[in-house]
């Protein structure tokens, strides 16, 4: 998987510093092309020299040398991979605020590659509110975390915060470059963000949904190889991805009218959005004015896109829906499994923190037809995002 690959790693100053010679050798040794940054504190554990040795390449420590520039800008854009490994408390801050003072912060800064960290630091650090709000705030932007391991720490405390293991991060890499082009000449449908039903020219009945969770799906998707048809409700998330084609709609029926127009086309529809069930049967040519205390709005039904789609399904189609619930989650999720025709069903709650609308995590189960259910722990939208799509390869794998 690693096989030709241009990797970039980026070394600070940690005790564990010295496995980067390890994780340099293995990268090596599966065809890949190393490139090593180091911060002048990772110099005093580990020699450049040895790392240059290990990666036949020069080892750089500043943006700006005596005898020239190093351009931190084509080094991003030369990298299929950036891994910082060991990644320090101090370095991690200076990544999640966009601190560039060094040359790893100003590749950081330029890379249009994917990146992963692997943290080394102290087991009070490493639970420290600023350390984990640092990591938060790094995952939101996409940044890969290769969890620490549990062991015995250089101060000599025992805990979470050691470095995870050289073939540990080897195999992240390889996972992901698995991954990538698994989806190659799928077609993917999906709907994302809210839907705005007006009321009168200045008003509208909405949700507080994002889009970020059905964004992240299409982004990987398209990573992965798919090409995606993206229709996307009123929200100021978007997404630039070559590989993702997005329709701009406001209401129920606009979001209708585009997933039925492009849903024969697409082998799988993946239905994110949070679509209204209500709309006003008339909509004000004016502005309403305030003149009693009572305001009466007469509600219709929307179109429901999901029993739609799911009605007029081909054998050969997978659909996958969403279920946002507040109370008895798991009964109500079954139930629109069946009801609307799905392959299975995504679920979160709002009982759970950190997962439903505008945040950059989420918290999900699956549930398939057989009843059966896999649970996840809170992750970002973007790894939750590739669960989800994990088990839509394993769905259209067994069907072959």
């Amino acid at each position: 998987m690693l096989q030709g690959k241009k990797i970039i790693l980026g070394v600070t100053g940690s005790i564990a510093a010295y496995k980067a010679a390890y994780l340099v050798r293995l990268l090596v040794k599966a065809g890949a092309e190393v490139k090593v940054l180091m911060t002048p504190a990772a110099a005093g554990f580990i020699s450049p020299l040895t790392l240059s040795t290990l990666s036949k390449n020069e080892v750089l420590s500043e943006v700006s040398t005596g005898s020239g520039w190093n351009n931190h800008v084509d080094l991003g854009l030369w990298a299929d991979a950036y891994v910082l490994a060991p990644l320090t408390a101090n370095s991690m801050a200076k990544l999640a605020n966009g601190i560039c003072d060094n040359i790893l912060s100003a590749v950081f800064l330029s890379a249009r590659c994917p990146v992963w960290i692997a943290p080394a630091m102290d087991l009070d650090m490493w639970r420290h509110p600023a350390t984990r709000e640092n990591l938060r705030r790094l995952q939101s932007f996409g940044v890969h975390l290769i969890p620490v391991g549990y062991g015995e720490l250089a101060s000599g405390l025992t805990g979470e915060g050691r470095m995870a293991e050289p073939e540990d991060i080897v195999r992240s890499l390889e996972d992901h470059f698995r991954q990538s082009g698994d989806f190659t000449g799928l077609r993917i449908l999906i709907t994302a963000g809210p839907t705005f039903e007006p009321i009168d020219p200045v008003r509208f009945i909405g949700n507080h949904s994002s889009g970020k969770m059905g964004i992240a799906l299409a982004e990987e998707a398209a990573r992965r190889g798919a090409t995606v048809e993206l229709v996307l409700g009123p929200t100021t998330v978007k997404t630039d991805h070559p590989g993702v084609i997005t329709t701009r709609v406001q209401t129920a029926e606009e979001m209708y009218a585009a997933a039925a127009a492009k849903f024969p086309d697409c082998r799988v529809a993946i239905l994110a959005a949070a679509v209204a069930d209500y709309r006003p049967a008339e909509v004000a040519a004016e502005k309403i004015k305030k003149k009693s205390e009572d305001m009466s709005l007469h509600l219709v039904k929307t179109r429901d896109i999901a029993a739609e789609l799911g009605r007029v399904k081909r054998k050969d189609q997978v659909i996958v829906g969403f279920a946002l619930e507040t109370q008895h989650e798991t009964v109500n999720a079954r139930e629109k499994l069946e009801k609307k025709n799905f392959d299975f069903i995504v679920l979160n709650s709002l009982r759970d923190e950190g997962a439903g609308f505008r945040h950059d995590t989420n918290k999900i189960s699956i549930i398939h037809r057989d009843n059966k259910m896999i649970e996840f722990e809170l992750k970002t939208k973007t790894e939750a995002a590739g669960d989800i799509l994990n088990e839509l390869r394993t769905r259209l794998l067994a069907e072959k």
